[in-house]
């Protein structure tokens, strides 16, 4: 059996829409994608959302939105995709690392008060795996602090922290909808904020600043007029990316039903064994199981995370790992020298494996990947 770590769930209905844009001869940013911001905000509950390429790039205008500045410190969590660290380095300011919380994966609140000066700016919770940062809490402490708060919600629609939907808690929320996650456009971001002057730059920002877009100059009302009012970047999206995206954001509830039943079957399977330690989740949020992330308990087996891996690889398994820390990368000098300063991301990294967890997997290869994994640990217990 062969079982990917993740396939899209993409239809009829997304193939379609995406002939008619082409079929239309419209293929850039435009009526499609002003549609699609709108079903979003609803879906949300925002009240602006702007759609862009990446989620890097939506991070990056939230960035630029804050005006963060060279010299400026920005808390992230040590555990996370490089983008996250990257688009601060874009505006000369400075990334600093945060541990994370072994058991529940995300950035420790506690973590980030110590690593506060006089030069941060801005924190950047990112919410892993489908699951939603103690958000109470990072609140308090920007409020405190005077610290604008851009969440990481690449993994995290449609996910839920004490009943309220992610996409409208801090002051900017970054969404990303690459071809793993749980709605696709292929690649593709979005970002919500209840800031409508950060929203209108945004907008200009993402269109090399000019002040109208070209779906304004080239209609039948438009003009070829047009004014610059900041350097800016590529950063739209396209109508054929938005229109596969307004289909899937129709399928979102569906797609996340399954996702929660692909992890009850997981989780049952596992709960008796001591041979590996099951995600934490918090009983005050829904996850959107964007992942499904173990750990491996090396106490209890004699097989390292790496040679389990290729072990189900050999077993027509694909796995991930989510994530390597940064600080082991080159461009921090990749010695691991740092790793004394982050013991809950070394636990975490020595131990996790992603296992598959899409829509559209079925219970025998739900079974067969659970049973294949506690079979290999099983042959290598201590």
């Amino acid at each position: 059996m062969k079982i990917p770590f993740h396939k899209a769930f993409l239809g009829r209905e997304e193939a379609d829409a995406a002939a008619d844009v082409i079929k239309s001869g419209w293929l850039t940013m435009g009526e499609k994608t002003f549609r699609f911001e709108k079903d979003f905000s609803a879906y949300t509950g925002a009240e602006n959302s702007i759609a862009v390429n990446s989620c890097t790039a939506a991070l990056h205008l939230a960035l630029k939105a804050i005006g963060l500045k060279p010299g400026d410190e920005v808390i992230i969590p040590a555990m996370t995709f490089i983008a996250t660290w990257e688009v601060i380095t874009y505006s000369g300011a400075k990334p600093v690392l945060a541990d994370i919380d072994r058991h529940s994966f995300l950035i420790d609140p506690h973590e980030i008060e110590k690593k506060i000066t006089q030069k941060t700016r801005a924190i950047i919770p990112v919410h892993y795996g489908g699951e939603s940062c103690d958000m109470d809490a990072v609140m308090e402490i920007a409020r405190m602090h005077r610290l604008y708060v851009i969440e990481d919600a690449a993994h995290a629609l449609p996910a839920l922290y004490k009943g309220r939907m992610i996409g409208t808690i801090g002051d900017i929320i970054c969404f990303s909808f690459y071809a793993t996650k749980t709605i696709t456009t292929g690649e593709g971001g979005m970002i919500n904020t209840a800031n409508s002057e950060w929203a209108d730059r945004m907008r200009r920002l993402r269109l090399h600043g000019i002040t109208k877009d070209a779906w304004n100059r080239y209609s039948e009302k438009g003009t070829w007029q047009y004014d610059v009012s900041e350097p800016g970047y590529k950063y739209n999206m396209t109508d054929i990316a938005s229109a596969i995206g307004i289909e899937q954001l129709k399928k979102s509830d569906a797609m996340n039903a399954m996702r929660h039943e692909i992890s009850a079957k997981y989780n049952n399977a596992f709960k008796n064994s001591e041979l590996l330690h099951t995600w934490k989740v918090r009983d005050d949020a829904e996850c959107a199981w964007h992942l499904y992330p173990v750990l491996v308990n090396t106490e209890a087996v004699n097989i390292g995370r790496d040679e389990l891996i290729g072990k189900l690889k050999d077993a027509g398994i694909g796995t991930s790992v989510h994530y390597i820390p940064m600080y082991r990368f080159s461009c921090f000098g990749g010695s691991g020298s740092s790793a004394s300063g982050f013991p809950g991301c070394e636990y975490m990294f020595a131990r996790q494996v992603s296992l598959p967890i899409y829509p559209g997997m079925t219970e025998s290869e739900t079974g067969y990947v659970a049973d294949t994994f506690l079979s290999i640990l099983k042959e290598n217990r201590r």
